[in-house]
């Protein structure tokens, strides 16, 4: 005979009562693994670890639940876990409520102390300066292409990438009034570029002025009825903002890729990515002939971006992310290629690839 509805919850019960036991004991284990660590360790957060951990989890298929259900559960789980030896400190671009702010949580969870601010030079220099142990900032829309100032920022910094994250974007329409009232839409510029169809097609004549991120637009919506924010969900609702439309960006398949800026030397996993920044001496076939050592070695490409070499005019840096890590036997010897041929060659970091 099938259960009862009472008899299947007090099982749901029984269940939680042996998770909660299992989760007692694997906070125990990761206070003593804080007790053997040597004084002074700030290896709070393990990239390579964590990965290797989460795709274990989801080899063998945890149906009904979905992969990224699982990663989510667990991600919190650690989050608990290592702030029982440490709370890390996490640099975002702010404000609250911004999808860096949301990539910052999905990634070191809700056990971590978030300071936003007020741009992506000020994350790098806040990790630098060791006033927080990481920093996350955008590098990368499906969109709107890579975010320049980043790729600015780590052409200068130290620091090294030693994580990525992506997160699906979907943006909202918010508002302290009706639909009707509106005159004026405030978001980012990369936010109403990512909605620019949906604005002509709903708002049409309605002015767009940008703001500095979709968080400050939906601040500045909160007074004014007749101004419309396009922002995150948690956005308007801390602002106590109704929600007009959903999902309103021109593209279903928008996601933003974020970087996890530190310190750390992250060891290889066996499913990583290697970013890198050369330039090419200024002579034709340069950049073919670079390029060339990834085809000689069969390495995958994954992003190239150029940027404007700062203090030499029409010339130009690019910006690489490949598949595999700087360990590797086959991207060593690409990499031993391009020193020999590049003016400049700088390895942004190895870290874990992230399933997009």
């Amino acid at each position: 005979m099938p259960m009862s509805l009472g008899e299947l919850r007090r099982k749901i019960d029984e269940i939680d009562a042996r998770m909660l036991e299992m989760l007692v004991e694997r906070a125990h284990v990761a206070e003593e693994i804080g007790r053997t660590k040597e004084v002074g360790d700030r290896a709070i957060y393990a990239p390579a670890r964590e990965a290797e951990l989460l795709r274990a989890l989801v080899a063998n298929d945890p149906a009904p639940l979905a992969p990224e259900s699982v990663e989510a559960v667990f991600r919190e789980i650690i989050s608990a876990c290592r702030g029982l030896q440490q709370v890390p400190k996490i640099a975002f671009l702010g404000p609250e409520h911004t999808f860096t702010h949301l990539a910052a949580r999905k990634r070191f969870g809700h056990r971590a102390d978030f300071a936003a601010v007020p741009s992506i030079s000020d994350v790098f220099e806040r990790v630098e300066r060791r006033q927080v142990d990481f920093g996350v900032a955008p590098i990368q829309n499906s969109t709107e292409g890579v975010v320049g100032l980043t790729l600015d920022c780590l052409l200068d910094t130290p620091l090294r990438i030693c994580a990525e994250i992506y997160v699906q974007v979907n943006h909202f329409l918010a508002c302290a009034g009706q639909l009707e009232q509106i005159r004026q839409v405030r978001s980012h510029p990369q936010v109403l570029a990512q909605c620019r169809r949906w604005l002509r097609e709903n708002l049409p004549g309605v002015e767009q002025v940008a703001t500095s991120s979709s968080s400050a637009a939906a601040c500045e919506a909160e007074a004014e009825p007749g101004v419309a924010a396009i922002c995150t969900r948690e956005a308007a609702a801390a602002r106590g903002l109704a929600i007009l439309a959903e999902n309103i960006e021109d593209l279903a398949d928008n996601r933003t890729r974020f970087v996890v800026l530190g310190d750390l030397e992250v060891p290889p996993t066996g499913a990583d990515k290697t970013s890198v920044v050369f330039s090419t001496p200024h002579r034709a076939g340069a950049l073919h002939k670079a390029l060339g050592a990834f085809a000689l070695y069969e390495i995958n490409l994954t992003m190239i971006q150029s940027r404007p070499a700062r203090g030499r005019l029409w010339e130009y840096v690019f910006f690489v992310d490949f598949e595999g890590h700087r360990e590797q036997p086959a991207v060593q010897a690409a990499l031993g290629y391009l020193r020999e041929f590049c003016p400049l060659l700088k390895v942004l970091g190895s870290y874990p690839a992230e399933r997009a």
